[in-house]
């Protein structure tokens, strides 16, 4: 942690997203709650980067299918009471009349009593659903001393690949000149010809400026009430918009290789490389850096256990889970799997209570919790048979939804 406990700042995490392209994982959750890397959910890498930067009044904002998200962060996330401390989950309220959030921006202006009920300075506004390290309170600071309205953290990606994002444009001082969403020739930084800055979702307003633009976007009819879309483009053309080059953000433990890493898991295919960074011998996405831990729920579940010869090579296996003569190569196995004599499981991502039954075969694909995969079943080996009965990503993915038992 920092230890630096930045001034009077209000935390706000968006979570309200349906979560439509990681279909299947969201047919009976929100997109926040979905499953990562063996322990976590997708939410606890914005809550760990908030509250280990020395945040500790968070408000998630949440709409759909928000049953698990509300219980996870319930029993994971306490603060200090005592400090005034808090991680609350805010369902919507229907405050301004019968309708519920028409977007992101909405989602904040019908909540504005969360805001009125704590008089911050500066209110950062993160999204729930990227993997990623930062530590929030150097991007606080760099807000403040910028004086602008709102900072818009920006991550360096080549122009090439820029074009699936909302883009930033900005000049030699960081003050922001464009904004564009998803543009056919992205906007190059100002000191690299060959890169964009593109937005991470992330943002801080003084809590003036952010008021005051939620009122007049609120009576804009044609406007579609989303932050990146509508919000951060109004401040740009006022000249109130800055950005924070997230390669700035220096991280404690960070090693070479995985310091700057983020990751928008939007896509099952996007989900799923994700996991393939976490796996190697150096990482590319380091879960162990004890420094600034990604912080969950802990499992009561006795230590992995691999017996009758079973083995796991490259791979993430969760406590409790037992492999029980089978082969794991280049996995995510979660915790309480249970894999069974002969079955091969490889290139995967195994959830929570999911089981894999005798000489079974798994390749390339994502099971859901608590998933059954019968005695001899072929998942992964017959791209038709798979397409009959399963969904399969545009890169071929196959993904079993929670409680399937493969056919």
């Amino acid at each position: 942690m920092t230890g630096r406990q930045p001034d009077n700042v209000l935390g706000i995490v968006l979570a309200g997203g349906e979560g439509k392209r990681l279909w299947p994982l969201t047919a009976d959750r929100a997109k926040p709650a979905v499953p990562f890397g063996g322990n976590y959910r997708l939410i606890d890498f914005v809550l760990s980067n908030m509250v280990n930067g020395g945040l500790h009044r968070i408000c998630v904002l949440t709409q759909y299918k928000s049953h698990s998200l509300d219980r996870h962060i319930s029993q994971t996330w306490r603060l200090s009471s005592v400090l005034g401390q808090y991680i609350t989950t805010v369902p919507a309220q229907q405050r301004l009349g019968r309708r519920w959030y028409t977007g992101s921006a909405d989602a904040i202006h019908q909540s504005q009593n969360l805001i009125s009920d704590e008089c911050p300075d500066h209110i950062a506004v993160f999204g729930a659903d990227h993997v990623y390290r930062m530590d929030a309170a150097q991007m606080i600071e760099a807000h403040v001393a910028s004086g602008a309205g709102v900072t818009v953290a920006g991550i360096r990606v080549p122009r090439a690949e820029a074009r699936a994002f909302g883009c930033i444009g900005a000049d030699p001082s960081g003050r922001i000149t464009e904004f564009v969403e998803k543009p056919a020739d992205p906007p190059a930084v100002a000191d690299d010809p060959d890169v964009t800055f593109a937005s991470m979702g992330n943002y801080v307003f003084s809590t003036d400026v952010l008021l005051e633009v939620l009122a007049a976007d609120s009576e804009d009819g044609d406007s579609d009430h989303d932050m990146g879309g509508d919000i951060i483009p109004r401040l740009v053309a006022k000249g109130e918009a800055a950005v924070y080059d997230f390669k700035d953000n220096v991280v404690p433990g960070a090693t070479p290789r995985d310091a700057g890493y983020w990751r928008d898991v939007g896509t099952i295919d996007s989900y799923y490389d994700a996991h393939r960074d976490l796996i190697s011998v150096h990482p590319i996405f380091n879960l162990y850096n004890q420094r600034w831990p990604i912080r969950t729920a802990a499992w009561p579940l006795a230590p992995a256990k691999f017996v009758e010869g079973g083995i796991a090579q490259d791979s993430v296996v969760g406590a409790g889970s037992i492999i029980s003569g089978a082969i794991v190569r280049r996995s995510v196995i979660s915790p309480d799997v249970r894999i069974d004599m002969g079955a091969e499981v490889s290139d995967s991502v195994v959830m929570p209570g999911a089981r894999v039954g005798r000489g079974a075969i798994v390749r390339g694909a994502i099971l859901d919790k608590n998933v059954r995969v019968p005695d001899g079943a072929l998942i992964g080996v017959d791209s038709e048979a798979d397409r009959r009965r399963y969904t399969v990503s545009p890169g071929g993915i196959v993904v079993l939804g929670k409680g399937v038992k493969a056919g």
